[in-house]
């Protein structure tokens, strides 16, 4: 994007926290990042190379309350996708079925027998409702932090329990880049010191030198 001034509309980082009852076993436990550092790497990188302005962030992952919106906007999104929630809504109780086409609420099969599990006009209804109350709370928390709208939120406004003694907000305890960083200097932050050092506008492979410093290391 550096490169060639291109950049896309949005970009929408889906965390190793979501998935369907569909999806393999070690799929499900093992691949994939956690919402929050892939967030923060995205946020960090589009700000450090001063594109944030111009690419919005979209954040999908286990976001089901308004507690969870509210943290993942301050964080860095623009925008939260949301699915399990009004999963639940539906009737969804995580049978882990949805492949096989014998979904005990008849959430996800193409069986007409188990299909009339799912009342429609009474589902539409809970499903209407959670989405409203969601967004209730969220108005809540935000009038409770003397905010007017989403988009104010920041790392700042989430305080954190770290030890037994110790609180501290989201702003103090992750590294955050300072616009430009990455194209003025070596970047503070321990992540970029090793990666942004090896990115290549042209390929995705690593250059030479940084492979046989992990070579050495490994020896």
């Amino acid at each position: 994007m550096v490169e060639t001034g291109i950049t896309p509309d949005f970009v929408v980082v889906d965390g190793g926290e979501g998935g369907t009852g569909a999806a393999p076993l070690e799929f499900t436990d093992h691949v994939g990042a956690p919402l929050r550092e892939a967030l923060m790497l995205v946020h960090n990188s589009l700000v450090g190379v001063n594109l944030r302005e111009r690419v919005r962030i979209g954040a999908a992952g286990k976001i089901v309350t308004a507690f969870d919106i509210a943290r993942t906007l301050a964080i860095g999104a623009d925008w939260c996708n949301s699915a399990r929630g009004f999963m639940f809504a539906l009737g969804c109780l995580q049978a882990q079925t949805c492949h096989s086409g014998h979904c005990p609420t008849g959430v996800t099969t193409q069986d007409p027998r188990r299909m009339r599990a799912l009342v429609v006009p009474d589902k539409a209804e809970r499903v209407f409702n959670f989405h409203q109350n969601t967004l209730k709370a969220l108005k809540e928390l935000l009038g409770a932090a003397g905010l007017s709208h989403p988009s104010e939120l920041g790392p700042e406004h989430v305080i954190r329990r770290v030890s037994s003694n110790e609180v501290r907000s989201l702003s103090t305890l992750h590294p955050w880049l300072e616009p430009g960083e990455l194209l003025a200097s070596v970047p503070k932050h321990p992540v970029y010191q090793v990666f942004w050092q090896s990115a290549r506008p042209d390929t995705f492979a690593e250059p030479p030198s940084m492979l046989s410093v992990r070579t050495s290391k490994s020896r």
